[in-house]
């Protein structure tokens, strides 16, 4: 009888993905996916600590399976991801859970085969947390769960050091993949069928800046474009002090290139960015858009908005409403400003209280809501090509996504799951819409 795992994942479309590589390793080791935690033999955290309420939330579920490994001593409990790479975080981990069996960080999460092996051979709990980055491993076979998308990373780390931000901690400087790599990635995954390919990078817009490849995001991204099939593009994060008019172009140039730019701006105010590390201010972030909206006319954008920084002021965040406001973004993460130890912002003075930031972060989630739903309002009357992405069976209703990610309800006789299908829209709901398949 075949073993069972369950892995739980915290944090961005990274880990999410990630988590399909831990799981096809397991695939490989010869497990099989159990929703339920009774019944595994094997129960894996992906973690996540740049944000605190997703760092105390895998602490709360991993607590919670002390009664579960009591009554199952062979039940192997695994924590994997960021949180085991930030400094002092597995010895707090085997601390706190000393059932916990495996300790790794996202910069070995190749080596989960090993460190299953080493843990069933030699009866005791391993940690093996890698602190340098490594050769990026290829030729991985993730077990995807999100068809008919398909997540591809181009590159691994981050060299930015925003002053908020863990990333370069925790998951090293920049690695590109090889473009050879990534374009033979894509072209199997359209050959069996996916329908969106999302290239993943902490900053796609580095591609290549580390000199693994001459070719710089721009190329990569035609040629991924390029790949015969009926499919679309979307990529993310793109770092606004690196989005170049070449970029834009390519899209404007390929229709399989989705009208859609995730490009996080994160505060709308001068002092605040400078003080964020971000390399740009407000203005030239207004020039990036408005360079945008001239080559494509319908694009949107979406973004990243962080409240309660250090020292920001009331007007510091009126600047961030209205530029929220001004870019009319088809929507938004929204973030209240979390303190992570190790970064420049977790010592610096002038930290906002909680009760300001709940405050300011209820005010902008409003007005995102807002913008999001005029923007939804646009779509009533209109017929919209949909990619099928799954069925709700408590709706007993089919679900997609238009191009500019805007989800869309509607009925069918038949599993479309996987398939372009055009959609009238007859209702808006904030950010879903609901409409009749057009035949």
């Amino acid at each position: 009888m075949d073993k069972k795992y369950t892995i739980i994942t915290y944090g961005c479309q990274m880990n999410v993905h990630e988590s399909e590589k831990m799981a096809g390793i397991l695939v490989r080791m010869g497990y099989q996916e159990t929703k339920n935690q009774e019944e595994a033999d094997l129960i894996l955290f992906n973690t996540c600590c740049i944000r605190e309420n997703a760092e105390n939330h895998a602490f709360g579920n991993i607590g919670n399976l002390k009664k579960l490994k009591k009554k199952n001593p062979d039940l192997i409990i695994a924590v994997g991801g960021c949180m085991p790479q930030e400094k002092g975080k597995p010895e707090l981990l085997k601390q706190k859970f000393p059932f916990i069996d495996i300790i790794f960080g996202n910069l070995n999460l190749n080596d989960l085969e090993n460190l299953i092996l080493r843990k069933q051979i030699q009866k005791k709990s391993v940690v093996d947390v890698q602190e340098k980055e490594g050769a990026i491993v290829e030729n991985e076979e993730p077990f995807r769960t999100s068809y008919p998308n398909a997540w591809v990373n181009i590159m691994y780390g981050c060299n930015n050091f925003c002053t908020y931000c863990i990333v370069p901690y925790v998951r090293g400087r920049e690695r590109s993949r090889t473009p050879e790599a990534i374009l033979a990635e894509c072209e199997t995954l359209v050959k069996k069928g996916y329908k969106e390919i999302t290239l993943l990078g902490q900053n796609v817009n580095s591609y290549g800046n580390d000199g693994v490849t001459d070719m710089k995001f721009p190329e990569l991204l035609s040629k991924v474009a390029a790949i015969p099939g009926d499919f679309r593009v979307r990529f993310m994060t793109s770092h606004p002090k690196d989005f170049t008019e070449d970029l834009v172009r390519v899209i404007a140039a390929n229709d399989k290139i989705c009208h859609l730019v995730h490009l996080p701006v994160q505060s709308g105010s001068d002092k605040i960015l400078q003080k964020m590390n971000r390399r740009y201010s407000s203005g030239e972030y207004r020039e990036k858009v408005k360079m945008l909206k001239s080559i494509i006319p319908d694009c949107e954008i979406t973004s990243d908005l962080i409240v309660g920084f250090p020292g920001e002021t009331e007007e510091d965040f009126l600047d961030t409403l209205a530029l929220a406001k001004d870019v009319d973004f088809v929507s938004a993460f929204t973030f209240v400003y979390s303190k992570r130890t190790g970064t420049k912002a977790a010592t610096m003075p002038d930290q906002i209280p909680e009760a300001v930031q709940k405050d300011r972060i209820m005010r902008l989630v409003d007005t995102i809501n807002e913008l999001t739903r005029k923007k939804s309002e646009t779509y009533i009357g209109k017929t919209v090509k949909i990619l099928v992405e799954d069925f709700d069976e408590k709706r007993g209703m089919y679900l997609g996504r238009d191009e500019y990610g805007r989800m869309a309800y509607f009925k069918s006789e038949s599993n479309i799951i996987g398939e372009f299908v055009r959609v009238a829209i007859r209702q808006a709901n904030g950010i879903s819409l609901m409409g009749d398949l057009v035949e």
